[in-house]
C-alpha cells in the first residue's frame, strides 16, 4: 500500500476542511510547495493534491500553487478538483502531473472519463466521494442518489488507473476511515482503490492494510499535520 500525504489547496494556502465544509478550514501552511518538499524529504512516494476552490468553481483556481509544487518535488503527484474537460486534463498532464482525478464529471459526463483514460493510460483516476454510500459532486455540495459501488462498476472496463474513495462524513474528522465500505468497494471492482477520509492513526492504516481487500493505498492529511501520524512510521508499516 502507498501512503499519499494530502495537500488541500484553498486560496493558495495548505488547509484541511471538516467534512468538506469550506467554512470550516484550518490553515496548516502558507507555502504548499514547502509542505510538498517536506513530505518528499520524509520519504513520501506520492502526493495527493486537491484544488478545493476549483472543485466548487468547476475550473482550476489554485494552479499557481500546484505548479509551484510540481516545480519543487520530483515524486509523482495526483490532483483533483475542477478538472471537468479534456483540455484541462491535457493541460495538467502536460505540466507534469502524474495523474488527474475526475470526480464530478464521472457522474455528469462519464464518456469524458473513458475518453481521457484511453488517451492517457495509467494517468486518469476516478474520485468517488460519498455520504452514507451515495455519491456527492461539485465540491461535495450536490448529493446524488447514485450508489458509490454502482459508479465504480460503471468504469470497470474503462482503463482508469485508480479509484479514490472518500467517505465525506469521516473526512477531516479524525474519527477513522470507513474500512468496511472501502473494502466492499475494492472487492466489487478490479480497479485499484485508494482509501480517503478519516485516516488518523497508525491503527487506521493497519486496519486498511489488513481489511481483506487489496487496497492500493490510503490518503492522510490532518493527522500528518497534527502529528497524530508519523510519516516515516506509516511508510514502514505499509511497506511491511
Amino acid at each position: 500500500m502507498i501512503l499519499y500525504p494530502a495537500i488541500d489547496l484553498k486560496d493558495g494556502q495548505c488547509v484541511r476542511l471538516l467534512r468538506g465544509d469550506m467554512e470550516k478550514a484550518t490553515v496548516f501552511g502558507e507555502d504548499p510547495a514547502a509542505q510538498a518538499r517536506a513530505f518528499a524529504d520524509q520519504g513520501a512516494e506520492w502526493l495527493h493534491l486537491v484544488d478545493l476552490n476549483g472543485a466548487f468553481a468547476g475550473r482550476p483556481v489554485n494552479a499557481a500553487a500546484v505548479e509551484a509544487i510540481l516545480a519543487t518535488v520530483t515524486i509523482p503527484c495526483q490532483l483533483g478538483g475542477g478538472i471537468r474537460d479534456m483540455a484541462t486534463v491535457e493541460m495538467w498532464l502536460a505540466k507534469g502531473l502524474s495523474r488527474v482525478i475526475l470526480g464530478t464529471v464521472a457522474v455528469e459526463n462519464p464518456d469524458l472519463v473513458r475518453q481521457a483514460a484511453r488517451a492517457f493510460p495509467g494517468r486518469v483516476a476516478v474520485g468517488i466521494d460519498a455520504r452514507a454510500g451515495r455519491v456527492a459532486t461539485r465540491g461535495w455540495a450536490d448529493q446524488t442518489d447514485m450508489q458509490a459501488t454502482d459508479l465504480a462498476k460503471a468504469f470497470q472496463d474503462a482503463g482508469v488507473a485508480a479509484i479514490i474513495y472518500t467517505d465525506i462524513d469521516r473526512d477531516g474528522a479524525m474519527q477513522g476511515p470507513n474500512v468496511a465500505a472501502t473494502a466492499d468497494l475494492a472487492r466489487a471492482v478490479s480497479i485499484p482503490v485508494i482509501a480517503s477520509g478519516g485516516v488518523s492513526s497508525l491503527d487506521d492504516l493497519r486496519a486498511l492494510r489488513d481489511c481483506g481487500a487489496a487496497l492500493d493505498g490510503a490518503i492522510s492529511g490532518r493527522a500528518l499535520y497534527d502529528g497524530k501520524i508519523d510519516l516515516a512510521q506509516a511508510l514502514a508499516l505499509l511497506k511491511g
